[in-house]
């Protein structure tokens, strides 16, 4: 099965317009540096003139359609153009009347028709003075155009165009940028010559031009600007229309490797470095951090090891290209452990071609190509591939950094795209999971239970495909590869001996005790004989009697089977009913009856779509869903030619009905799709017995005992709630300071304070030496107990322990561990004590524990931080015991990682 579809991407239209500051900015993003002074200039320049510019653009909007009627009254002769214009509303209706009683006598002879003249010598009067009033000369072959000749249509259609001229000067008024007209009109002439005049657009833009700066006579600034963007628009029309951009060294072949030169000039705004011998030495260094940029996907401006810093030297001398310079590059350790090392060889490849190639993977040929060379050769022969390729030569040569070729800038396939993009949007040491084999390794599982038309989230069986506004998943990241021989799955209701796939003999046979219950119609001499029971099927059946109950059972069921329920009494259609129980016509023909009805109609037919229509109707009277979309579309064929009873016909005449129901037998569903299964099996009331009476509803017991009958005194509660606790837990000794005097106490104090802050006893000749005199300024109540274990954690000792050779990331651990007695709650406490650590030092970030709200409310001023049980939340409580049960000297793991660690694993 040929797999043709896309990956699916964000970035399907590309932008075809530029502003000042989003042009601006990306450039200096690209280069990763601060904004320039002259590109702050310009910053300053395009904001300060915002005012203005959106004055410029008001001005011609409010007078778009005088302007435009000057230049339609130009070009056209022999009646009124004004009458092809949109009408404005009446309000707008009524200021241009007043406007047009102030305005000059100049702007009224473009308006207004004059009366009572010879239109030969009006002629000749507009031609007289043509050159001094356009701003522009006569283009060579001008001829004024007959409205008579031109049609009402291709009227409305130029002043139309004409506006759509002068919107989007006003768009690039607006943006502070011409590229949405230099992308937007270039290669319009020869698309307008077709149709119309080329001269004469060119003439009723000079018209337009001329028009719109008479109403900024005395605005030097805003008539330069407009006269300037007019400019542009003329410049861009008379140029001819660029080819289409081809993919370099492709196959001819080979589809979808065209585009538009409007796109790709549209596009073309990031800088491309280039390595000459004659560029300064500043020029040079810029292309070096280009291509660590691309080559790295981050600016390394100080080299990693001395190999790159040798080669960044070669390059700049010119003793190696450009080329070779990327080559070693991508062999070098740095590269092998960021990119390589890392990832498995899907990955590799994928990375690879982004950094050297400037690209996602074009197909599975070539990734296998690539995976069978870094398979036997590894990463050098990966890059010497990749470097040495054709491709490379074609568009990086020997002195071009490679860079980032995306939609827009390059042609490329349409399966790509998704691919393409996706890999361009992330940062690859954070994502390794293989992108571009994960997509297509879809495509070789069991096919989706969907329907043909593509992947949806519709939640009924029938699965219709993509029919709802808001989807709970993309569909367009995994789209389904259905072609027209393509068979949706469907299960049999029934014994799978007889599916009709492996046997299509087997459609008039029963379905059996595993299927549902068939109701059949047989004709015996002197009328019909209804019965309804079960395993029977075709024209092959048991006679019984006569019933009018069982006959009223068989309208009944057939009645739930083509309108899903039982219907109203004035939806029936007695005389219908009548019919078949006289024997006048056959089942079939009853059934061919109700489908026709407008109710079944108004149902299944008037509200939907005429997919969705199909695959109710075709559920309903040949019991089961289409198998493709080469049904689907020979059903659509019939709707789009014929109408909805022809669909009607169509099923129950087709030889499938005829052999599964025949003339006597009520339409029961046959197959159902895996999901429509699924759904019926695990329903609630679907699963076990389903005869269960209701039970009374009885509290259960630990409830009744959870619950207290009495109020319950401190003391009692306290002794509850320790109930279960762990004896390291109850037996903790919480160390208080009261009094200085008690110099027992005291001595048992500070012990407390260095197991905790050091986790370890001091020796007394460890502490005369340094902790000495914070002793006695304790025992002299200068210091309260706060402040001597601030003084703690300040000292030297602590530093080199537990500072010096730890990252920020573990210090803050066993900051909150000492001072706080518990682990870091989250993320955003980790980010905001090392916002601290890095800004203020240790003093700063011990200072901020132990003078938090936290540590006065649990701690104060007299008491030892210890490890805290009770009052820890549920969610930091593992980490806090796991925080506490390792040595700090013999693990440095951290307890709450940023990321989760990623385990090493065979590539493939």
């Amino acid at each position: 099965m040929t797999v043709k579809a896309s990956g699916g991407t964000s970035v399907a239209r590309p932008q075809l317009y530029q502003t000042v500051p989003a042009s601006t900015i990306s450039q200096a993003e690209q280069q990763d540096r601060f904004l320039g002074k002259a590109e702050l200039n310009e910053l300053k320049t395009f904001f300060s003139s915002g005012a203005k510019r959106l004055e410029i653009a008001q001005i011609l909007t409010n007078n778009s359609e005088r302007i435009v009627s000057v230049a339609a009254n130009t070009i056209f002769t022999g009646g009124s153009p004004l009458a092809y214009l949109e009408k404005p509303d009446q309000r707008e209706m009524a200021m241009s009347a007043v406007s047009a009683k102030t305005t000059s006598v100049s702007d009224v002879t473009y308006v207004e028709k004059k009366s009572g003249k010879n239109p030969l010598q009006s002629l000749g009067n507009l031609f007289t003075n043509f050159t001094a009033s356009s701003g522009g000369p006569i283009p060579a072959g001008f001829r004024p155009i007959p409205v008579s000749k031109y049609g009402p249509a291709n009227m409305t259609k130029s002043l139309r165009d004409l506006s759509w001229f002068l919107r989007y000067i006003t768009y690039a008024i607006v943006a502070g940028d011409t590229n949405i007209l230099s992308v937007n009109v270039r290669g319009l002439r020869e698309i307008i010559e077709n149709a119309c005049s080329t001269a004469a657009t060119i003439v009723a833009l000079q018209q337009m031009r001329q028009a719109s700066i008479k109403y900024f006579q005395q605005d030097k600034e805003a008539k330069d600007i407009v006269a300037q963007y007019f400019d542009v628009v003329l410049i861009e029309f008379r140029g001819a229309t660029p080819s289409n951009k081809q993919r370099q060294g492709q196959s001819s072949s080979q589809q979808g490797l065209e585009l538009p030169q409007i796109y790709f000039n549209a596009a073309e705004r990031r800088q491309k470095f280039v390595m000459k011998p004659g560029l300064s030495n500043f020029e040079k260094q810029d292309v070096i951090k280009a291509a660590y940029r691309q080559v790295f996907e981050r600016d390394i401006t100080r080299a990693y090891s001395q190999n790159i810093s040798y080669l960044e030297s070669q390059a700049k001398n010119c003793e190696i290209s450009m080329k070779e310079f990327i080559r070693r590059l991508g062999k070098s350790p740095l590269y092998r452990k960021q990119f390589y090392e890392g990832f498995v060889n899907s990955r590799v490849v994928e990375l690879a071609t982004r950094h050297f190639l400037g690209r996602g993977l074009s197909s599975s040929e070539e990734f296998s190509k690539y995976f069978n060379i870094v398979t036997k050769g590894g990463l050098s022969a990966l890059v010497d591939a990749i470097v040495d390729s054709q491709e490379y030569s074609d568009y990086f040569g020997e002195e071009t950094v490679p860079y980032l070729r995306g939609l827009g800038q390059e042609a490329q396939e349409c399966r790509n795209w998704g691919v393409q993009f996706d890999l361009f949007n992330y940062s690859a040491p954070f994502r390794k999971v293989p992108q571009f084999i994960t997509l297509f390794a879809d495509y070789n599982q069991p096919l989706p239970d969907q329907h043909v038309y593509g992947q949806g989230n519709d939640p009924l069986e029938i699965q219709f495909g993509a029919i709802f506004p808001k989807e709970t998943r993309n569909p367009k990241n995994r789209p389904a590869p259905f072609g027209k021989d393509t068979r949706r799955i469907l299960i049999r209701q029934g014994a799978g001996i007889d599916n009709q796939i492996s046997n299509p003999g087997a459609r008039p046979k029963n379905p059996g005790s595993l299927g549902p219950k068939v109701f059949k119609l047989d004709q015996l001499p002197g009328g019909y004989v209804g019965s309804g029971f079960k395993n029977t099927g075709g024209s092959n059946g048991a006679s019984i009697k006569y019933s009018e109950v069982s006959t009223q059972k068989i309208i009944t069921a057939a009645y739930r089977q083509v309108f899903g329920r039982d219907v109203y009494d004035g939806q029936r259609l007695k005389v219908a009913e009548t019919k078949l129980e006289n024997g006048d016509i056959t089942l079939r023909e009853f059934i061919r009856a109700l489908a026709k009805s407008d109710t079944f109609r108004n149902t299944y037919w008037t509200s939907l779509y005429v997919c969705k229509a199909v695959e109710y109707i075709h559920r309903r009277l040949l019991g089961r869903p289409t198998y493709g979309r080469q049904e689907i579309n020979s059903y659509f064929d019939i709707c789009a030619k014929k109408g909805f009873y022809a669909l009607v016909d169509a099923i129950i005449d087709s030889q499938e009905y005829n052999d599964a129901f025949g003339e006597d037998t009520i339409p029961y569903e046959r197959y159902l799709t895996p999901a429509g299964l699924s759904l019926r099996n695990t329903r609630v009331g679907s699963i076990g017995d389903k005869n269960l009476q209701v039970k009374k509803e009885v509290t259960p017991r630990f409830v009744e005992l959870g619950t207290p009958g009495e109020v319950r005194s401190e003391p009692d509660v306290e002794s509850r709630v320790i109930q279960g606790v762990n004896k390291q837990r109850e037996q903790s000794k919480v160390f208080k300071l009261t009094s200085t005097q008690d110099k027992q106490q005291l001595k048992l104090v500070v012990a407390a304070a260095y197991r905790q802050i050091f986790e370890r006893d001091i020796a007394p000749y460890i502490v005369r030496t340094e902790f000495s005199s914070l002793e006695s300024k304790l025992g002299n109540n200068e210091i309260n107990l706060k402040e001597f274990i601030e003084e703690l954690g300040c000292s030297q000792l602590y530093v080199k322990e537990f500072y010096t050779p730890y990252p920020n990331t573990k210090v803050i651990e066993l900051g909150t561990k000492h001072f706080l007695g518990r682990a870091p709650q989250n993320q955003v406490e980790i980010r905001k004590y090392n916002q601290i650590l890095a800004t203020s030092g240790i003093r700063g970030f011990i200072g901020a524990m132990v003078n938090s709200v936290e540590y006065a409310e649990l701690f104060g001023e007299d008491t030892v931080p210890y490890r805290r049980f009770p009052t820890l939340p549920a969610a930091n409580f593992p980490n806090t015991e796991r925080l506490y049960n390792q040595l700090t000297k013999q693990n440095e793991d951290l307890v709450i990682p940023s990321f989760e660690p990623v385990v090493a694993t065979d590539r493939s």
